[in-house]
């Protein structure tokens, strides 16, 4: 995975992300929260995929499998609570930045970690954490200066013969904080209630279709920047010149062809332009044949091997 790099220069922003995914999710019945799917995808992958920039994620839970490739970790007992599901997270982390992240965030993207790193670059504060819609603080969607959370989770461990149990308001009430608004990012799912209106907010008409490729990239392994408007465009002429059914074979044969050639953004677009353009020129003999006058081959006086017409 790529370390993020802020506009500072390469590694300047380096850092590793921590998920808590260890939940007994009492209010979905106990039910296994982390895999439950939004879109077709595991609310745990969906945050993985926000963090992968990170250089080391870092998930605190039993292990099972994901879409992209992390470490495992375990508070000590199970079920200590969020302070010692973070503190045994950190141990495995070695960025001077961290992201932490709850498991249950369907709408959280690249750009919100972005966002989060870049104003903690820019402040003179130990974190920077989201607000919801209500303006409460959303520790778990946050980023760090790593040290910080250490130093203040050892002093917490020394006067209190540990950290099981205690509540995250403990660490954030000794950290300078400063604050981002991002209601949509910091959407959780607590309920079936929750879940139900993530599920209905990707099928929205503006969300489905970034929702989807984002998900059938991660069923088939691929990370790509997919420039959706010039496949659509190609499936269009392909529809448009040829027939209905050439849109999504030609589509194929562009990823098929893309693939030959090594793959990589570049090698869609060259072979989604010659696609195009063959899609063109079979649009135009078309409308070359059907002009008054025309004379399709093989079809009239003017066919080449033919004799004329004695009549």
């Amino acid at each position: 995975m790529t370390a993020y790099e802020a506009p500072g220069g390469p590694g300047t922003e380096a850092f590793d992300a921590i998920v808590l995914a260890g939940g007994a999710a009492r209010r979905l019945g106990g039910a296994d929260k982390p895999g439950v799917r939004v879109g077709g995808r595991a609310l745990l992958d969906r945050v993985l995929t926000a963090c992968a920039g990170a250089g080391t994620t870092v998930v605190v839970a039993s292990p099972r499998p994901t879409a992209r490739p992390v470490l495992w970790a375990r508070e000590e007992p199970p079920g200590g609570g969020p302070l010692a599901a973070l503190d045994a997270g950190l141990r495995h982390t070695t960025a001077p930045y961290v992201v932490v992240l709850s498991a249950d965030l369907p709408f959280l993207d690249e750009e919100t970690v972005r966002r989060l790193l870049d104003a903690l670059r820019a402040a003179d504060a130990d974190g920077v954490l989201v607000t919801d819609s209500d303006g409460r603080d959303q520790p778990l969607v946050a980023a760090y200066r790593a040290e910080a959370p250490r130093r203040e989770l050892a002093r917490l461990a020394t006067e209190h013969d540990g950290l099981t149990g205690l509540p995250l308001r403990r660490l954030t009430a000794a950290l300078r904080l400063t604050r981002i608004t991002d209601p949509v990012a910091s959407f959780d799912c607590d309920t079936w209630d929750d879940i139900a209106a993530a599920r209905a907010r990707i099928r929205e008409h503006g969300h489905v279709l970034d929702e989807w490729i984002t998900a059938a990239k991660d069923e088939l392994g691929i990370d790509l920047d997919v420039d959706t408007a010039e496949l659509l465009d190609l499936a269009r002429d392909a529809a448009h010149s040829v027939a209905r059914p050439a849109a999504p074979l030609t589509t194929f044969l562009v990823g098929y062809a893309a693939a030959k050639a090594g793959g990589g953004s570049e090698a869609v677009t060259e072979a989604a332009r010659k696609a195009a353009a063959l899609a063109l020129r079979w649009a135009d003999e078309d409308r070359t044949d059907a002009e008054p006058g025309a004379t399709k081959p093989g079809s009239g006086t003017d066919a080449p091997g033919t004799a004329p017409d004695a009549g």
